[in-house]
């Protein structure tokens, strides 16, 4: 547990603070964040007065910010979305997806490969099926640095691991509703793992052995609940 709560990350498209919540449950310090939206950037300096905020993705130089270990992106969604317009990572949002990438290597290059260790990515489960699968291999491509092969079937599995010789990646598609979320929300989750091979550990380790308790997950969709009909009361 000491471990974990040494390491420091940092969040690209910020939103209000998703990632950065969820670090601080773990004890992992957010130290900075990148997002343009003043209501999401408002909220954020309310409950996280120490970050320090980078504005715009596409001015941040990753070789002159202070390194972090983890670097979480969920990067604009809507072009991969199939209910968006489909146009992929070729669209001028999700495109967006590669000026982060082009940070954590500005990052990495800098400290000599020693930060980021960690790269976590989400984003809408249309992100297998855009563009005939191959968005989704060009995201596996960015973050490698590697060429890799579209599967036999044409179809990206659901969870899955590639490994080259800088990196392993690991992802796995998961629906808010196991976790207590009143509403089936599925979403794809990537950890790269830069040091270790610890991708596929961190994302397909029995919940028994990661410390997970029935009551834990029993109080999680108490509360979540709650934010459900509080969320219905006020419609």
């Amino acid at each position: 547990m000491s471990r974990i709560k040494n390491l420091i990350l940092g969040s690209l498209f910020d939103g209000i603070g998703g990632f950065p919540l969820a670090a601080q449950r773990c004890g992992i310090k957010t130290l900075w964040a990148s997002e343009i939206e003043r209501n999401c950037i408002s909220i954020t300096k309310r409950h996280f007065s120490q970050m320090v905020h980078l504005g715009d993705i596409t001015n941040i130089n990753g070789g002159k910010i202070l390194p972090v270990d983890i670097v979480t992106f969920g990067s604009p969604c809507q072009d991969l979305s199939s209910a968006g317009r489909q146009e992929g990572l070729a669209g001028k949002r999700s495109g967006l997806f590669r000026e982060a990438i082009r940070i954590i290597y500005e990052m990495r290059c800098a400290t000599n490969g020693k930060y980021p260790t960690f790269i976590i990515w989400e984003n809408v489960s249309g992100a297998f099926t855009s563009n005939k699968g191959q968005d989704f291999r060009t995201v596996l491509e960015e973050i490698t640095k590697s060429r890799i092969s579209m599967p036999a079937s044409g179809k990206w599995a659901k969870a899955g691991m590639v490994r080259t010789g800088r990196v392993e990646v690991a992802w796995r598609q998961l629906d808010a509703q196991y976790w207590g979320v009143p509403q089936r929300r599925k979403r794809i989750f990537l950890v790269a793992d830069f040091g270790r091979q610890r991708a596929s550990e961190i994302l397909f380790k029995c919940e028994s052995l990661l410390g997970y308790s029935e009551k834990g997950r029993e109080d999680e969709k108490k509360n979540a609940a709650i934010i459900g009909n509080g969320t219905e009361s006020t419609s």
